[in-house]
């Protein structure tokens, strides 16, 4: 069985053009410093979620290997957290599975202890 950690933003207005150019330059630049390049990075979807208000969406799968699960899920938070920081008044939902993570303002999504 497999984990992954899945985020989308919502509101109601679309994004504009400035943050849409903000969202392609954070995953540009956080794909291209991705310490695996055969393991899922951050991955959007087209067209936003499902959902009808979903203006960012998107997952990752998490490897098995012990001595990358760390390094990918503190990378692919850390491209959330520029994400979010780019679109602040979106409602911004962060989850390992089922599990959802926190957020905190100064340190931004995280693994709680």
């Amino acid at each position: 069985m497999s984990t992954s950690l899945y985020y989308d933003a919502s509101r109601a207005t679309a994004l504009t053009p400035t943050e849409t150019a903000a969202i392609e330059s954070i995953v540009t630049a956080r794909q291209s410093s991705f310490p695996y390049p055969d393991e899922e990075s951050l991955y959007l979807y087209e067209e936003g979620g499902s959902e009808p208000d979903e203006i960012v969406a998107g997952s990752t799968k998490i490897p098995f290997d012990p001595d990358r699960m760390m390094a990918v899920l503190e990378h692919v938070l850390g491209s959330v957290t520029e994400l979010r920081r780019a679109v602040p008044d979106a409602e911004w939902r962060v989850h390992l599975d089922d599990f959802d993570l926190p957020w905190d303002e100064s340190e931004g999504y995280f693994l709680p202890s």
